[in-house]
């Protein structure tokens, strides 16, 4: 059973990386003209934390569907599949729609969403939802950092 449910959490979770990896474009004329703070990480650092950030999340939430009773494994499932379609989904909108501003939305709600997750997975395994610490942590900088590229942006054309 083990085995299902970290390739579920897997599937699920590899998923929304995809799809929002479809979206991501660090090298169209629209980003490459934002005004950017010069605390941004680069790329490559951005998608290596995301890779592990992922597979925490993966990790953490297949160690707690183990470990959840049905009802709790509903709703572990709800807060994940939330939690994912709005991790896929602000690529979209910030590099594909060119919506900082919105952006800064989806992100407020991802951040939210991932206290939701953290909390679910820590009622079935509190050693687990110690692996979404960095997760909570990333997507509040992320917070911040589109906070500033939206602010910066105001007028929609960049530098």
């Amino acid at each position: 059973m083990s085995a299902k449910a970290y390739l579920g959490t897997g599937a699920a979770t590899a998923t929304a990386a995809v799809v929002g990896g479809v979206a991501t474009d660090v090298h169209s004329s629209w980003y490459r003209a934002l005004d950017l703070p010069s605390w941004q990480p680069p790329g490559q650092v951005i998608g290596q934390v995301w890779t592990v950030l992922y597979t925490l999340t993966a990790a953490a939430t297949g160690r707690a569907w183990t470990r959840a009773g049905r009802a709790q494994r509903r709703r572990l499932a709800a807060a994940l599949g939330v939690n994912l379609a709005l991790n896929a989904a602000w690529p979209w909108v910030f590099f594909r729609w060119h919506q900082p501003a919105l952006g800064v939305g989806v992100i407020a709600v991802l951040e939210a969403s991932t206290v939701v997750l953290t909390r679910e997975v820590a009622r079935a395994d509190r050693k687990a939802a110690v692996a979404l610490v960095p997760y909570l942590g990333w997507n509040a900088f992320a917070l911040a950092l589109n906070i500033t590229i939206a602010a910066a942006n105001r007028d929609g054309r960049g530098r």
